[in-house]
């Protein structure tokens, strides 16, 4: 591991001792956790590892009703409350 040194406001580093205390980890523990956590939300994903993903659920999922291509507004509807 590379040791990295930042600076963290009074509230921050307090919440991270909290939850750190909590869930018996250390703040650099959490630290490098919340940046995994970004890396995988910020950074880009390929084409080809969208496609992979999205080929990857056909058919994983089944609703059990036999009409939900036509009437998918009305089930949509229904489950939101929204419409």
């Amino acid at each position: 591991m590379i040791r990295t040194q930042i600076q963290l406001t009074e509230e921050q580093s307090e919440r991270l001792r909290e939850i750190a205390e909590q869930e018996n980890v250390s703040m650099a523990e959490l630290v490098r956790r919340a940046v995994d956590h970004w890396l995988t939300v910020a950074s880009p994903m390929s084409i080809a590892e969208r496609k992979r993903r999205s080929l990857a659920v056909i058919g994983k999922y089944h609703s059990g009703v036999s009409d939900f291509a036509v009437n998918h507004d009305t089930y949509l509807n229904e489950g939101s409350g929204k419409w």
